[in-house]
């Protein structure tokens, strides 16, 4: 009795569905629709030419075993490719058939199948073919991890949610993950520690880091080569897609469209998105509501400026990993006066090794003095909510850590209030940040505090000289 397409090809799955994983069969293999089967040529019928490639690049040995089993050793195949939403001809949907890339034997041999019809194959943006999860690069920086990523105040909030996502990516309620900042905070080392823990322990997810900069140029080109739907269908492949400084999108509006949709596709799938930005939502300009609403779906976490005692443990450990000595006073001293941004403490640290091998300079007080103000600029000027904590408490000499706790006592309370008024008015932080940072507050308490010290700078000469004192001292 003569077998049809259809017996031929649901004992082909049978095979199949017992040897790959279930999440591979459901993707690869369920949407295939056998045809045909005429003269030891099975015909099937796949969504797209990527769709064709990834299955000649992943799948042609278990795809020629399980046929000759089933039709013999002449078995081949062919494949009918339909188009979601393709191009036209006379009125009707165009298909485009390819052989096997070689029909007689199955062989998986990288030779070139002619279109019959004028159609760019799909190709992946990062020049690699097919998504091979093997060998897919997730354009991870093994360097970003966990291991060597200081956890202080400053970012202990979206290094946990990290980790939740790591070991469970798509499954959390962060979801997606925004990681915003200023430059040089950590963004990027944090984003991709996310990725490079999903790998670990996940190896089967396909992750991928890509810059929002060089989203837009892989869109473009895709416009200029008529490929858009190949570019857009790779991207909805991603299991865990991380894109960095999403900023570069504002103004560009065909490419927050296609994100749009690219996005809605993951987030819908339960694929997890990470995203960095130099800013919250809110201060976004030139992206669409729509955009917008859909980064606040999950969780906003913003890293600050790292305190004393995280730029200490970051000098440390970066020392450490890099075998270079240091007192325990050139440490301090450099955690004391590089207050910008981690990327400064990084910058001075290697210099100074530097010069240490290069120049066979001993690292003394006065070097780390001479790197600082070479590559550090108005460091000292840098005004941050622990200085302003620090003055302010020097002021109404009182101990920081009094102001920190939950005693209401009047004159602990106004110190509280002057830090918090200072804080919104010098520093870029948000109201909840600035809060969260001085005695644990909500950003209503924030508001409160600023009313009152502008309603007493109006109404008490004493309180106002306070004020132009303590500012002084912070702009010293």
């Amino acid at each position: 009795m003569n077998k049809s397409h259809s017996d031929v090809w649901n004992n082909c799955l049978r095979i199949i569905k017992d040897i790959i994983p279930a999440v591979s069969f459901k993707t690869w293999f369920e949407p295939i629709v056998p045809l045909k089967l005429e003269k030891n040529i099975l015909t099937i019928q796949v969504p797209s030419p990527f769709f064709y490639e990834y299955l000649e690049e992943q799948y042609i040995d278990i795809l020629r075993k399980t046929l000759r089993r089933e039709i013999g050793n002449e078995a081949k195949l062919e494949y009918n490719v339909i188009m979601e939403n393709s191009a036209v001809a006379n009125g009707k949907p165009y298909t485009v058939k390819y052989p096997s890339r070689n029909k007689t034997e199955l062989d998986n041999k990288p030779v070139q199948v002619p279109f019959e019809v004028t159609q760019s194959s799909i190709k992946n943006p990062f020049i690699i073919p097919g998504i091979k999860k093997v060998h897919f690069d997730p354009r991870l920086n093994p360097d970003y991890s966990f291991n060597n990523f200081i956890e202080g105040e400053c970012n202990r909030l979206a290094r946990s949610a990290g980790i939740a996502i790591g070991n469970n990516p798509g499954k959390t309620a962060f979801n997606p993950l925004m990681i915003y900042g200023d430059s040089g905070l950590g963004k990027t080392h944090l984003a991709q520690a996310i990725g490079i823990m999903v790998k670990e322990k996940h190896p089967d997810k396909i992750v991928l880091y890509v810059n929002a900069n060089k989203f837009q140029t892989q869109f473009v080109e895709s416009i200029r080569n008529n490929n858009k739907n190949d570019f857009v269908h790779f991207y909805q492949m991603i299991d865990v897609l991380i894109l960095d400084d999403v900023q570069e999108f504002s103004g560009k509006e065909k490419t927050q469209d296609t994100f749009f949709h690219i996005f809605n596709h993951l987030h819908q799938s339960g694929k997890q998105l990470i995203l960095t930005c130099d800013r919250p939502p809110v201060d976004l300009q030139g992206m669409e509501q729509r955009l917008l609403s859909r980064f606040k779906w999950g969780l906003l976490a913003d890293l600050q400026k790292p305190d004393y005692e995280t730029r200490l443990a970051i000098l440390k450990q970066k020392a450490y990993s890099d075998g270079i000595e240091l007192s325990d006073e050139i440490f301090e001293y450099l955690a004391d006066n590089i207050t910008n941004n981690i990327r400064e403490l990084e910058a001075v640290l290697i210099s100074l090794y530097a010069q240490s091998t290069l120049n066979r300079k001993e690292i003394t007080l006065e070097l780390a003095r001479q790197m600082i103000e070479k590559l550090v600029s108005n460091s000292r000027k840098e005004i941050t909510i622990d200085y302003i904590q620090k003055v302010v408490c020097d002021f109404y000499k009182i101990p920081v850590d009094l102001m920190q706790g939950k005693t209401r006592k009047r004159e602990i309370v106004q110190a509280r209030q002057v830090s918090m008024f200072f804080s919104k008015n010098m520093t870029k932080a948000s109201l909840a940040s600035i809060g969260a940072h001085i005695g644990g507050k909500d950003h209503a308490t924030v508001l409160h505090a600023c009313k009152t010290v502008n309603n007493l700078i109006e109404t008490d000469k004493l309180f106002r000289n306070q004020i132009t004192e303590i500012e002084k001292k912070l702009k010293v």
